[in-house]
Order: structure tokens, then C-alpha cells, then sequence
């Protein structure tokens, strides 16, 4: 079989995304292991004395092959997930995750790369080279190369077992928000939603033969109602079947939940750690679950007065609007209407001045200032569905640096969200030629509407530039080991790059290239300018409780959490939540049964990764505010320590080569909640 009849094996790169059907993927994706299968046993029976490129360099390669081989089956489950697609997933997805134990658990392969270790060449590596061996034989370790073969063989039927569970939540999940629809004929219902979300609700409705409007709970939908529907029961209703998602069959997710725990922490236990959390903390900045749950505990104290404080606000503004008291479903309404009481401000206001086309071109300016590289629109057929965009990245002497994808609307077969993935990782290579890396972002925002382009609101804007952030760590990396660059890094650093990036969409400077009234062309207003600003860190407290809460959960559910013996981990986690919770029905409203983030979205027992970073770039954004947004020597030192470095040292080293000095605590709490807490 070849690439010629599928494409999954096609090494080409640009991915033939449009030729790749289901009946593909069994056969593309068998092909793919067996290859990389029958190369690992040679590398591991090699009678030749080991070396560098023999042996490190040859299981890297065969390992990225298999990654790029399954990558892109992947991609399109969340993005373009059909029956057929999902199927023929589940059918190879046991033998894709036996592969992945079984290189780590293979003997003779292990065995080899010990007596690498040992050599004289081994011995006398310095730099990258070294800290790649180490973390390669320290990864092997990690998934049980030392295991007697009965602990091998429970470790991989735990890895497998824990494949399909995960995949079967995020199903679950799609199967649920894709499920549920409302068909609201009274228009009165939808008093005070903006004119363009409910002419996309009548849109679908009669795309679906009926008068009226439609509503689901994609974000753009859900996120309409909440914050401008006047009708408190519409509210409700919708706020209900948002949370109630996973919750009951077909697409019931509360029986897979404790499973997953259990098995992620029978996992810890046989390598040799305390519980999960401490297994997979050990290799990110926190080291440690108790220190990630101290973390959150320190952070939750130093903001607990600032939630209060705006607990009192909301519930002050709810009883002024004639609410008798402040439920989980009034928050986002309630909120908007003191926001605009107390800074003039609207949030609908801001959208005209954030047209998605204008958005994106100030973005790329950005990027072409601070870091001198160029992005460019290509046409391209390779493409998974008619909305998706292909753009180049080059650098200031035309040097191709990389490419990457935008799907940035709503669909039924699309998960929900936002996110980055990296598809390939190219670089440096031998001899001084650099191949370029290709990513994708993604997006949920609201479509264009029949007489105007797609309209962002700010927090879309924010959640664009955090995705190209991502993208930048990518496609910008020049480290020429793949596993060692791009987002390969710490799970708490990670998050970094994209978190500063987001502080350019407040900079009157930057702002000025991009936001622009979709008609007129009318640059963003400075009275409007100052509203939003000064209204930025409105409810700063609450809001960042709230992610406190989140990283709660996931360290109390990881840590604490028992099976066999705390039953439904739903309730569990209500009861968890209840004494920081205003009243019941707030503890109630947890993302648990839907929370892809800890069972399906790789940050289980790391949440607390986006507070942690958020704390980092807080202190260093303030070398750009000092030395000037668009000083291009303080942009290109961040891509110099930053962006381009990957994992090629400690984020603590690679903090300090760019500030000069260690991360500054207080930084965050000055920024956010407006003071040193």
C-alpha cells in the first residue's frame, strides 16, 4: 500500500486533508504501526555498536512517523467527525495505544539504549544532546521500562483501556452539545439578544424547515443567551441543558469518570508514585501535586476578598434589576448590565470595531513587528472543509519558517472550543537547511451574518491572539530536536506564550492596526478605548475564582477522590465545591460530566497550569511595557530565550535569560485583581 491509494501514508507536507476518508484509517493507520513496528525491532537487534543518530535518532524518527501517520485522523474526529470516522477510530485505537506501551516497555530496544547511555559517546554528550538523553531514558522509566513483566502487561492494558474511555468522553461530549436544539417561536422570548445572534438562530431554523428561531449550545449561541436574554426562564433553561451535558444516557459520562481516576491512579501506584497527580506533575515546574494544591490554595486566599467583593456587587445589581436573588444563570446578565451602568459600556458595542478579517491582519502585523517574519493567505485544495484557510510564515529574508490552518466557525461535527495543534515539526536539520512546521487553529466564533462580515467580540479577539500564541511556540521553534522543540515543553510553560500574546489586544498601539469599524473603517474610539480598559478587570476576583475553582477540582478529584467508595463524582464534586460556592445551585454548576480538559484534553492534574503561567507573564509582559510594545530588540529576545527554544532548557532558566532576574509573585495579583493582595 501506498500513498497514491492513501493518503494517510502520503509524506507530503501539505497533509492531503480533502482525500482522507474512514475507510482509510484502519488500514492507513495498521500500515503506519506495522512499519514503525518492524523499525524498532531493527534498531533494537542492531549488531552494530549503538550511536547517536543509530539509536536516539533513529527511534525519534520512527516515532515521529507514527505520530504524523495517526495525527491527522485525530485532527478531523474535532473537527469533521462523521459515523464512519468515529468507528473506524475505535476499531484501530486499541492497537495505536498497545504500540505506545510497547515501545516503552520493549526489553531489547531498552536494553540498547542503556548500553547507548553507557558509551563513550553517551557519556561525552553536552547541551541539548544530553538533555534529550536524559529525558528520553527518563520517559522509558516513566512508562514502566523497569516493570516486571506482569507490571508491563497491567500498564498496558491500563494505557489502552484509558485510549478508548477518553475518547469515549469526548464523544459523549460532541454527541450531547450536538444533540440539543431549542425552537423558540415567540419572539418576545428573545428580547434584549443583539440582532446578530438571532438572526443566525433564524438562519438554522430554517435550515431546518421551521419558523422561528433555533437555539443550541455552541459557545456563540449559548454565550447570546446568557448574557443579553431578558427572559430569566429562557435563561435558565439553556444554563441547564449546558451543564446537564454528559449526564444521562446515550451520552452518559459520570460511570466513565471514576474509571478514568482509578486507572490513571493504579498507573502512578505501579511506577512507583504516591498518586497521579505526583506522577505527572514530577516533570513540570510545580514537581509536585501537593505543591500544585498549594498553589491553588494560596491563590484562592489571596483572592477570596476580591470574589466577595464582587459577589456583593452582582448580587446588589441583581436585586436593582428586580431579580428576588442571584442564580447561576443571571451571572453573564447581570454582569453586562453593571458593567454597563458602571462604565458605559456594552460588550455589542465593541463588536462592530473587531471584524474577523481586520482582526486577523493586525495580528499578523503584530507578529511581522515584534518577531520580523511575514504571514501570507494561500489557496489551498488539501483542506478538510470549505471554511478552512491556509496561510505561510516566513521569516524577513523569505525563508518558508512554517504554515498553519484557520476553522474558526461552528459546526455539529466540531468540538467546542479553541485550540492549537501542531501537525509538523520541522527545524533545523544537518548541513544548515531548516524544513518549516505546519500547525492549525482553531475556533468556535460567530459566523458572518447575511449583510455583514464575521463580527468578533473582545474575549474572541483575546482567545485568537492566546491560539496564535500557541501557534508562534510552534512554528517559530529552532531547536533540531523535534521532541525537545515547539510546545513540547513543561505542561506549566506551555501555556505562556499564548497568555502574553493576549496583551497586545488591549494596547491602544496595537489595537490601532486592526480595530476598525466593519463600515465606516473608523478606527476604535479613545472614549470607547478608556471604557474598556478601565472596565477590564471587572469582576477580576470572580472570574478568577473561578479557574481557581477548576484547578480545585481537578487536584481534589486526582488526589482525593475514592471510586469504589464516593460514588456519583458529580455529586462528589458539587459537595467539593458547596463551601466556596455562594449558595447550592452555584456548587452545582461544575463542568465535570463535560470537562474535556481533565478527560480527554491532556490537562489532567494540570489545570492549574494556566494560573501558574498566567502569573509568569504577567511579570513579563512588563519588560514590553517598559522597554515599548513594538520594540523589536525586546521581541526578538523573547523569540531568541523564548519561543524559538523549545524545551532546550529549564523554563526557569529560560524565564531568567529573558528578565534577567526570577518571576516576580505579585505580579499577577497587582494586574488582575488591581492591587497586592
Amino acid at each position: 500500500m501506498n500513498h497514491t491509494t492513501n493518503p494517510l501514508l502520503d509524506p507530503s507536507f501539505r497533509i492531503p486533508f480533502h482525500r482522507i476518508r474512514a475507510e482509510h484509517v484502519v488500514p492507513g493507520v495498521r500500515e503506519v504501526l506495522a512499519r514503525a513496528r518492524a523499525e524498532v525491532d531493527s534498531l533494537a537487534e542492531d549488531p552494530a555498536p549503538p550511536t547517536w543518530d543509530t539509536t536516539i535518532g533513529r527511534l525519534d524518527r520512527t516515532m515521529e512517523v507514527v505520530r504524523r501517520g495517526t495525527g491527522p485522523v485525530r485532527h478531523l474526529l474535532s473537527v469533521s467527525e462523521t459515523p464512519e470516522l468515529r468507528e473506524a477510530w475505535k476499531e484501530v485505537l486499541p492497537e495505536v495505544s498497545r504500540f505506545w506501551s510497547w515501545i516503552y516497555l520493549h526489553e531489547a530496544l531498552w536494553e540498547r539504549l542503556r548500553s547507548y547511555a553507557d558509551s563513550e559517546e553517551a557519556r561525552g554528550l553536552t547541551g541539548l544532546k544530553q538533555r534529550h538523553l536524559e529525558r528520553t531514558l527518563r520517559d522509558f522509566r516513566r512508562s514502566g521500562a523497569d516493570l516486571s513483566p506482569d507490571g508491563r502487561a497491567r500498564l498496558e492494558a491500563i494505557d489502552v483501556e484509558l485510549s478508548e474511555l477518553q475518547q469515549k468522553f469526548s464523544e459523549n461530549v460532541l454527541d450531547a452539545t450536538a444533540d440539543y436544539s431549542l425552537l423558540v417561536v415567540d419572539g418576545e422570548r428573545l428580547r434584549g439578544i443583539p440582532a446578530d445572534a438571532r438572526s443566525r438562530f433564524r438562519k438554522r431554523a430554517r435550515e431546518k424547515g421551521e419558523e422561528g428561531w433555533f437555539l443550541t449550545l455552541d459557545q456563540p449561541s449559548f454565550e447570546a443567551v446568557m448574557k443579553h436574554a431578558g427572559d430569566r426562564d429562557l435563561r435558565a433553561e439553556i444554563h441547564a441543558a449546558y451543564y446537564e451535558r454528559g449526564t444521562s444516557e446515550p451520552w452518559d459520562n459520570r460511570p466513565l469518570i471514576p474509571r478514568i481516576v482509578a486507572l490513571r491512579k493504579e498507573k502512578a501506584v505501579l511506577l512507583g508514585y504516591g498518586d497521579f497527580p505526583d506522577y505527572r506533575l514530577e516533570e513540570q515546574m510545580v514537581k509536585s501535586g501537593a505543591r500544585a494544591r498549594e498553589f491553588v490554595e494560596e491563590m484562592t486566599e489571596r483572592t477570596r476578598p476580591f470574589r466577595e467583593r464582587d459577589l456583593e456587587e452582582l448580587q446588589r445589581h441583581a436585586e436593582a434589576i428586580g431579580l428576588d436573588r442571584l442564580e447561576p444563570w443571571d451571572v453573564s446578565f447581570v454582569a453586562e448590565r453593571l458593567r454597563k451602568e458602571r462604565f458605559d459600556l456594552d460588550e455589542e458595542e465593541l463588536r462592530p470595531y473587531f471584524p474577523l478579517e481586520s482582526v486577523l491582519s493586525g495580528m499578523f502585523e503584530i507578529a511581522a513587528r515584534l518577531f520580523g517574519v511575514e504571514v501570507s493567505e494561500r489557496d489551498l485544495e488539501e483542506v478538510w472543509h470549505s471554511e478552512v484557510r491556509y496561510f505561510e510564515l516566513k521569516d524577513a529574508g523569505g525563508v518558508l519558517l512554517g504554515a498553519f490552518y484557520t476553522d474558526l466557525f461552528p459546526r455539529p461535527e466540531k468540538r467546542q472550543g479553541a485550540w492549537m495543534n501542531d501537525f509538523i515539526y520541522g527545524g533545523p536539520r544537518p548541513g544548515g537547511s531548516f524544513e518549516p512546521h505546519l500547525g492549525v487553529v482553531c475556533a468556535n466564533f460567530p459566523p458572518a451574518g447575511e449583510d455583514r462580515p464575521p463580527l468578533l467580540t473582545h474575549r474572541d479577539v483575546e482567545t485568537l491572539f492566546h491560539e496564535f500564541g500557541h501557534l508562534l511556540h510552534h512554528l517559530l521553534c529552532r531547536v533540531p530536536i523535534p521532541q525537545r522543540g515547539g510546545i513540547n515543553v513543561a505542561w506549566d510553560w506551555v501555556e505562556l506564550p499564548s497568555q502574553l500574546l493576549e496583551n497586545w489586544a488591549w494596547e491602544r498601539e496595537a489595537l490601532d492596526l486592526f480595530a476598525r469599524h466593519w463600515e465606516s473603517g473608523e478606527r476604535l474610539p479613545d472614549d470607547l478605548f478608556d471604557r474598556m480598559v478601565s472596565a477590564k478587570w471587572f469582576l477580576g476576583g470572580w472570574r478568577q475564582m473561578r479557574q481557581l475553582d477548576f484547578g480545585r477540582i481537578d487536584q481534589a478529584l486526582h488526589h482525593l477522590f475514592r471510586p469504589e467508595e464516593d460514588g456519583d463524582p458529580v455529586a462528589w464534586v458539587t459537595e467539593l465545591l458547596r463551601p466556596h460556592a455562594p449558595t447550592a445551585e452555584f456548587a452545582e454548576s461544575h463542568p465535570l460530566p463535560f470537562f474535556m480538559h481533565l478527560f480527554s484534553g491532556g490537562y489532567a492534574a494540570s489545570y492549574y497550569s494556566y494560573l501558574w503561567s498566567e502569573v509568569l507573564e504577567a511579570d513579563l509582559f512588563t519588560r514590553f511595557q517598559s522597554e515599548g510594545i513594538f520594540d523589536r530588540s525586546t521581541g526578538l529576545s523573547f523569540l531568541e530565550t523564548i519561543l524559538s527554544a523549545g524545551d532546550r532548557d529549564d523554563p526557569e532558566i529560560l524565564f531568567r535569560d529573558f528578565m534577567g532576574r526570577d518571576p516576580d509573585p505579585q505580579a499577577l495579583l497587582r494586574r488582575n485583581l488591581g492591587e497586592v493582595a
